[in-house]
């Protein structure tokens, strides 16, 4: 059956056998992150849940468990507020010497207020993509043993609300506006993606950025009905119209889609939405903007990686 908009993760995952493969899913104890473990797990994968913390470590665990029988499930706390939260997790996997087959960076904070992460970054970017950067290139080692692996990136059409703020991008300078936070950050999102792969394709590491769709999830605990009407009226200034939400179902199927799909085996950097390929707008998917983002962000967590 063709794929798109309507398509539930438990479609795109029909036939797909995952034994023998390792997988780590960021943001795993609800919404699309905890439906895109249950599944990967359903599929034979050994899945490694990121959480905050142990207590929703040990819930998500018991409810993949419960919802798969024989599920080989486990969790890693991961605090993408802090940094030496992820470096711990990742010292702690590597130490494992063993391989990542599947990374998919799901988590995320969206039109939060102004907050900080531990180290003082604009709590959306710090979250969304500095968190997320750090993590990835720290667990490349554990890819690159995997390969052919992937990394799946959950970006957002929110990317549409703004550019990076190349000169104040923890709003230091200027007024603090959530919905351009959110949108610079899901931005991040995509050129990590298209500077990643342009960085390990070559070694049999693809990365992929995926809009999930409107979905009501814990993602917009921060969202008043003021803000909804702000969103509505810049989808409708852009000339777009407000897609129709999706189930949570729905709104794991394209990073399942991206983690798994035979077609997109010799392809990377790409943007996806609706378990196809899609565009993102051009700022987000410029290779010169991704290099700069990129040497940013190495500022930022204070390490530089090798290609």
């Amino acid at each position: 059956m063709p794929l798109d908009e309507t398509t539930t993760a438990g479609e795109v995952m029909a036939g797909v056998d995952l034994s023998g493969r390792t997988v780590i899913v960021t943001g795993a104890s609800t919404g699309i992150g905890l439906e895109t473990a249950a599944n990967l797990a359903a599929a034979g994968a050994r899945v490694v849940t990121g959480v905050r913390n142990e207590e929703k470590g040990k819930a998500t665990v018991a409810t993949v468990a419960d919802r798969v029988e024989g599920a080989a499930v486990e969790f890693g706390v991961i605090d993408l507020t802090s940094f030496a939260s992820i470096r711990t997790f990742a010292e702690e996997f590597l130490g494992r010497n063993e391989p990542v087959h599947l990374l998919i960076n799901n988590a995320g904070v969206m039109n939060t207020p102004f907050e900080h992460t531990v180290e003082g970054y604009e709590l959306q970017f710090g979250t969304n993509h500095l968190g997320h950067f750090l993590l990835t290139n720290l667990l490349a080692p554990a890819l690159l043993a995997g390969a052919p692996a992937r990394v799946v990136n959950l970006s957002s059409g929110g990317h549409r609300s703004s550019d990076i703020l190349w000169d104040d991008p923890n709003f230091e300078h200027r007024p603090y506006e959530k919905m351009t936070a959110y949108g610079q950050s899901k931005t991040a999102n995509v050129l990590f993606s298209v500077e990643l792969d342009r960085r390990l394709a070559g070694r049999g590491v693809h990365a992929y950025a995926v809009h999930p769709g409107v979905i009501n999830t814990e993602l917009g605990r921060y969202m008043n009905s003021d803000d909804y009407d702000a969103l509505l009226a810049r989808v409708k200034a852009s000339g777009r119209v407000m897609p129709q939400r999706k189930s949570i179902e729905g709104g794991a199927a394209t990073s399942l889609w991206a983690a798994t799909a035979p077609e997109l085996a010799e392809r990377g950097g790409l943007y996806l939405e609706d378990c196809h390929v899609s565009e993102a707008l051009p700022y987000a998917t410029d290779p010169e903007a991704a290099k700069r983002l990129w040497a940013l962000s190495e500022e930022f967590v204070g390490q530089t990686f090798s290609p």
